[in-house]
């Protein structure tokens, strides 16, 4: 089966696990530090910024909590969107509001965003869809004449820039994933960037049980009597470890060459799929932006698209759709129609794209699209 996402792992990534396993330091603690300040540095911020967790999720979580989120606010945020940024808002208590997005990208406008917004909305989340950074600059200018804390989701973004601007860092707060699935993995795990220095603070200790120090060893350089607690916060451990950490690290340092395989994998399904007739390839780049190519996907006509999905899985080729509009999920409340989200989300598939695809492997999807959609038309 030629699958959607694939991790590529090696013999780096085993000696760095075998570092740690002989360090007998196996939480929370030094390879964890290097990560932090490698990714930093990666983006273009302080390492005192960032915080290595054990997932985006419960980063997401975490992000409604430092906003202090609750009964009666609202956050608004594109109905094509990972149901995690949903479910965080639902569990603050606060009301998910979603807005529409634009069609070939499935990312939102600054319009689309501001129609949204009431007296109500405590906060904006965005996703950069597939890796490509959106309307990111004017939606960060809206919030901020707004005054509206703006939250990233930069799951599918690990590597995607607007204008020289790592992508995460335009609002007030964003996370990155690093599961399985993505292009940088730890297995599990996730990054937090938050931009004000006491709120950065402040997630660190909520990060780890509302302690202020979150260190016995560390403790007992600065007081006699190092295993008191001192509780700031009442809160859980979503903090990422030290095994996990030695991986990412790798990971960080082949980033560039991940993105460089992938963004020859799209030059070759645009190649190979121009000027199909009844597909849609995803759209071009704006000046000055860069994608993680961290989807490819293609739209073509409700009417064939899950039977073209059918027939290329039955070939031995995984395809997929991400994200199902959100706005349909009962357990949100929403009584709305995005007629853009819902269109997309008929029409749009998700090819095969993974830096360990070869050449022949996506001149094989191509080729079973292709016939799959013209046996149709």
């Amino acid at each position: 089966m030629i699958n959607v996402f694939q991790p590529q792992l090696g013999e780096e990534e085993l000696a760095a696990v075998k570092e740690v396993f002989e360090s007998n330091w196996l939480g929370h603690g030094p390879r964890t530090k290097e990560f932090e300040a490698g990714f930093a540095e990666h983006i273009g911020v302080g390492p005192e910024h960032t915080l290595f967790i054990n997932s985006c999720t419960a980063g997401l979580f975490l992000a409604m909590e430092l906003l202090g989120l609750g009964e009666g606010d609202e956050v608004v945020l594109p109905s094509v969107s990972f149901v995690a940024a949903a479910n965080a808002v639902a569990g603050s208590g606060a009301r998910p509001v979603f807005c529409d997005v634009e069609p070939r990208t499935l990312n939102p406008t600054a319009e689309h965003i501001e129609g949204a917004i009431t007296e109500r909305t405590r906060a904006v989340i965005v996703l950069h869809y597939g890796g490509y950074p959106g309307d990111i600059e004017r939606i960060a200018a809206l919030c901020r004449a707004r005054g509206i804390p703006l939250v990233e989701d930069a799951a599918c973004a690990v590597a995607s820039r607007a204008g020289g601007r790592a992508v995460g860092t335009f609002g007030d707060i964003a996370l990155w994933s690093f599961d399985a699935m993505k292009i940088l993995v730890t297995g599990d795990g996730g990054m937090l960037y938050v931009k004000d220095p006491e709120l950065a603070r402040r997630a660190r200790r909520l990060a780890y049980h509302g302690l202020e120090q979150s260190s016995g060893f560390a403790g007992a350089k600065v007081s006699h009597r190092w295993w008191e607690l001192d509780v700031r916060d009442f809160a859980r451990r979503v903090i990422g470890n030290d095994l996990t950490a030695a991986i990412g690290t790798v990971q960080l340092g082949k980033l560039p060459e991940f993105v460089r395989r992938r963004a020859r994998a799209v030059e070759l399904y645009n190649s190979e799929l121009a000027g199909v007739p009844g597909l849609v390839l995803p759209p071009a780049l704006p000046e000055g932006h860069e994608t993680s190519h961290y989807f490819y996907w293609v739209q073509m006509s409700a009417a064939i698209r899950d039977e073209v999905a059918a027939e290329l899985y039955a070939s031995g080729i995984y395809t997929t759709f991400r994200y199902p509009p959100l706005h349909r999920v009962p357990a949100y409340g929403a009584d709305l129609e995005l007629p853009d989200a819902e269109q997309a989300a008929e029409r749009t598939l998700c090819l095969p794209l993974h830096h360990g695809l070869q050449d022949a492997e996506v001149r094989e999807v191509a080729t079973a699209l292709r016939k799959a959609v013209a046996s149709r038309s």
